[in-house]
């Protein structure tokens, strides 16, 4: 034995080394968080995501009808396709999505092909998918970032089929036999210019022993037919019995022949899967490893890799590498080629509150890149982003472009010209464009006018005053920063038009009409009307650029932390109010149980951390790891409520942390309670930054006190540039809370009123 000890110590030691460069992370990771969501009631409304980190197209098997925004639901026991993939949400369908499916039949009908399978059967990582039909068929998927390599496995003796359906829309299908390809493109989606195509390639390593095409809106198969186009246009081929079939495929939104490179690209040197496999589980640690957690429970480092892993597939990457090895883009806006990068797939009034900052913190080269593609996306089609999927539809409320803006160029990523971002921004702030409520500004006029939108002049008004108030702050503030006078003076009245929705008299945000008068009949549980999915109970707190002015207007610290405390002691109880019946946001409300707040969506989520501005840190400390506890985990059911393109993962990764951007723009996180007791932030400047609080535990919740490099730290904030310089913030916990620590004047965090 000591012999064999002696001789593999090198190895081990080489081993070892390794694993502590790029520890497997990847293990940890449940892509089935969330699945099993449906209508009335979401666990996360997510699908196993086969991808890499912010890939342009993502792998997921289907077991919803075509068009079905419900992709892939937990409970269900069939699947009728492998798609290529784009969806944000349930709720926005999906886009560029054509499907393949094996069987031992020709089947095409998506109703009568789909197979039955079990989860004991199914395996579902980043980078690997794979599940075994009943029928023992199994189907493996491993991604790149524009393309997947499949492998089918049939049954010895059987028949090998496999189908390929062109989904809702036009498409287009060639099948070259003697090259054992296909070639097509797909044009399905919403908002596209006139002649978009998004342009496949898939090659075989075997031989295709017999072909077709056919039509899925009529079912009817034409075989010996090479090439189809039109509504729904596919093709099957057929492999020798019982065939191991590998398939490479990549797609392109630019044309065939940038396809064709991303495939040679991105999949050319991988003979096997397992090259690929093994490729993609390198680039996830990687991506993975900026943050190494230690200490807590399995269970807790699989619910927090699972949200990591979820945080970094949005936005997604709409750019293509060309042959000069140059980054060029179709333009879902003007609908030309351009040079540089975009980026699309999210919905900022979810993301710009936690995963855009985390983003700032984890990824700041592709944030600079990101906001410069802002100001792009501005003057290709007239308008800056605000749900991007992938042109500009202009869903929810507020121009939340800009708090991007602020907040990187708050953070040092100073990518983008601010002049022009200003200008981008004035010209939202002043005009409505022709798609959604977020597209320009609704009630703009009024707004300006009377310092609010009035109700029900305009639906979810009072959610549009404050949101608009804050993105008038931000533009401020990055006028402020930038030292352009100018701009500062547009918005410096503008950034405190929250003051007025709130009603004195009731102490909370509410409708007001267009004649000054608040609408009658005010509850504050009922849902709708003035507000955007949520009630005045989670508007309420909508003021993230000045806390200190809404505790002020509370009447001082006591009563505000008192009407924060009734938050969680309120019944749980719901009026349905202008939605005219239950809504899943008000579901999952009910069923977290945990009063009035309301995590499944976004407009609460930053609640728990405003105790850190009115003297009492340790309710924000207990409050963030119970609705951590409570709320998440890395199964089917992991979510309180609708993921929403990585925001409620980002929620939980930066809580984790023991942070979280109350404010974006200014630069700073609150502080919590992190879950684990030694967090590592390995940043892309090379720098290290350590959280160590060695006596954390699901008892422990409390800071006690606090060091930051060394040094005394009170404050329940900590900076970007604190943790982008690297250093270490040593927490000592407790069970019990200190409640002289952090209580100072000095100790808040931002706010515009001191």
């Amino acid at each position: 034995m000591k012999i064999k000890h002696l001789f593999f110590t090198p190895l081990l030691l080489i081993s070892s080394a390794f694993a502590q460069q790029q520890p497997d992370l990847v293990h940890y990771v449940n892509t089935l968080q969330g699945t099993n969501s449906q209508f009335k009631l979401t666990h996360g409304n997510t699908y196993p995501t086969t991808a890499l980190p912010f890939g342009m197209h993502t792998w997921t098997p289907q077991t919803g009808k075509n068009g079905d925004g419900w992709k892939y639901q937990y409970f269900l026991d069939h699947i009728r396709g492998f798609q290529q993939a784009h969806q944000c949400s349930s709720w926005t369908n999906d886009y560029a999505v054509f499907s393949v499916m094996p069987m031992s039949e020709l089947v095409v009908d998506e109703n009568k092909r789909e197979a039955k399978f079990s989860h004991a059967n199914e395996i579902a990582k980043p980078n690997y998918y794979k599940v075994q039909f009943d029928n023992k068929i199994t189907t493996e998927i491993s991604p790149s970032e524009r393309g997947a390599h499949l492998r089918f496995t049939y049954p010895s003796g059987q028949k090998s089929f496999l189908v390929l359906d062109g989904y809702t829309h036009l498409s287009g299908v060639k099948i070259d036999p003697k090259a054992n390809r296909i070639t097509g493109w797909v044009n399905n989606g919403r908002g596209f210019k006139r002649g978009w195509k998004s342009y496949f390639v898939m090659q075989f390593d075997q031989p295709i022993k017999a072909y077709g095409t056919w039509d899925n809106k009529t079912n009817t198969t034409h075989a010996d037919s090479t090439a189809a186009e039109g509504l729904g246009k596919g093709a099957y081929v057929q492999f020798k019995n019982g065939a191991k079939v590998q398939v490479k495929t990549a797609s392109s939104y630019i044309s065939p022949e940038q396809a064709e490179l991303n495939l040679k690209r991105e999949l050319g040197a991988d003979k096997t899967l397992e090259q690929t496999k093994a490729k993609a589980a390198a680039i996830w640690n990687k991506s993975l490893g900026k943050i190494v957690v230690e200490g807590g429970t399995e269970a807790d480092r699989e619910t927090f890799y699972s949200c990591f892993f979820r945080a970094s597939l949005f936005s997604r990457k709409f750019y293509e590498i060309d042959a000069a090895g140059n980054p060029v883009y179709f333009s879902p806006y003007d609908g030309t080629v351009h040079p540089g990068y975009m980026f699309t797939d999210t919905g900022f009034w979810d993301t710009f509150r936690a995963q855009f900052p985390l983003n700032t913190l984890v990824q700041p080269e592709m944030h600079g890149h990101y906001m410069q593609a802002l100001i792009d996306a501005y003057k290709q089609c007239g308008w800056l982003p605000s749900w991007s999927f992938p042109s500009e539809g202009g869903s929810m409320v507020g121009n939340h472009a800009i708090s991007l803006l602020a907040d990187a160029w708050a953070k040092g990523i100073h990518t983008f010209d601010p002049k022009e971002a200003l200008q981008a921004y004035l010209h939202e702030a002043t005009n409505k464009g022709p798609w959604g409520p977020a597209n320009g500004r609704e009630g703009w006029k009024e707004y300006y006018e009377l310092g609010y939108v009035p109700y029900p002049n305009y639906r979810e008004s009072t959610a549009k005053t404050l949101e608009y108030a804050y993105d008038d702050w931000c533009a401020y503030h990055l006028a402020k920063m930038t030292g352009n006078k100018t701009y500062m003076d547009i918005f410096a009245r503008q950034m405190y038009n929250y003051r007025n929705v709130y009603n004195p008299a009731t102490h909370f945000m509410q409708g007001k009409g267009i004649d000054g008068q608040w609408t009658p009949n005010f509850d504050p549980i009922e849902w709708g009307g003035p507000f955007t999915e949520g009630n005045s109970w989670h508007y309420t707190w909508s003021v993230f650029q000045n806390i200190q002015d809404l505790i002020n207007m509370m009447g001082g610290n006591a009563n505000f932390n008192a009407k924060l405390d009734s938050v969680f002691s309120e019944p749980n109880k719901v009026k349905v109010g202008t939605y005219r019946g239950m809504i899943h946001e008000m579901t999952e409300m009910v069923a977290a149980n945990m009063g009035q707040y309301a995590h499944g969506n976004q407009p609460i989520q930053h609640m728990i951390y405003l105790y850190d501005y009115a003297g009492e840190p340790w309710k924000a400390q207990f409050h963030a790891r119970d609705a951590m506890y409570k709320l998440y985990n890395a199964t089917e059911n992991g979510y309180p409520g609708d993921e929403d393109q990585g925001q409620t993962s980002s929620w939980y990764v930066l809580s984790a942390l023991g942070i979280y951007s109350v404010t974006p723009g200014t630069g700073e996180y609150a502080i919590g309670s992190p879950m684990f007791k030694k967090i590592t932030l390995n940043l892309e400047n090379g720098k290290k930054f350590v959280i160590d609080a060695a006596a954390n535990d699901k008892d422990h919740v409390y800071i006690q006190s606090a060091t930051l490099n060394g040094k005394n730290y009170t404050k329940n904030y900590i900076t970007h540039a604190d943790l982008t310089n690297g250093g270490e913030l040593k927490l000592v916990m407790s069970n019990t809370p200190n409640k002289t620590r952090g209580t100072g004047a000095d100790d808040k965090p931002f706010s515009l009123t001191k």
